[in-house]
């Protein structure tokens, strides 16, 4: 039986996915790299900004400033503050639910707090924010769903998380959790262990 919901929060709680590598696309630029915002949606989803930024130095034979990261996250708090929206239905559904929910993301504290505060989002969470960067775990390693979990107070059998990357959908079955992939634009095919859904007045008959 599932007793608590652990929500991941770039493309699954708020739409900030797009404007995050919005930030990418305008900090690259800088550099001579032209790489879209929507190109680097579908190769990044889900990752550690970290591994993106190696990734995206190997790929174009540059070496970004010691102060790139800073900068960058500087402009997406601009972009943020400018567009950010909650997912669809991600309110009400919030509203409605009764079980103990948190969020597990791979992005930092001060961030994923922002995030739902803009949105209206923050306190339906009662402060059980966390991020792989108080535990240095991240996603496709389970380990911040494990850490989630117990600081929850639930066993990882008992949760279930939403989730709209395969990287975090990977995570949650690692811990033993039910993955529940949020995929509001029809991207994966159902399997046998996996449930998806494409919105999120689903969520209900994805955990009973």
């Amino acid at each position: 039986m599932i007793k608590c919901i652990i929500f991941d929060c770039d493309g699954t709680l708020v739409d900030s996915e797009y404007l995050c590598n919005l930030g990418l696309e305008i900090k690259l630029k800088e550099y001579g790299v032209v790489a879209s915002a929507k190109e680097m949606m579908d190769q990044f989803r889900g990752g550690k900004l970290a591994t993106i930024l190696q990734t995206i130095e190997l790929e174009h034979q540059i070496k970004l400033k010691a102060d790139f990261i800073a900068s960058y996250r500087l402009l997406v708090d601009e972009l943020f503050e400018k567009d950010l929206k909650p997912c669809k239905g991600v309110s009400e559904v919030l509203a409605e639910l009764k079980l103990p929910k948190c969020v597990a993301s791979s992005g930092p504290l001060e961030k994923i707090n922002k995030a739902l505060s803009i949105t209206g989002l923050l306190d339906h969470f009662n402060g059980n924010i966390f991020s792989s960067y108080e535990v240095n775990s991240w996603k496709p390693d389970p380990g911040i769903f494990f850490h989630v979990a117990e600081e929850m107070g639930f066993q990882p059998n008992e949760c279930a998380v939403v989730e709209d990357s395969l990287m975090g959908i990977s995570a949650a079955k690692s811990a033993g959790m039910r993955p529940i992939l949020y995929d509001p634009n029809g991207t994966h095919d159902p399997t046998s262990w996996l449930h998806i859904i494409r919105h999120m007045r689903e969520l209900q008959s994805a955990i009973t």
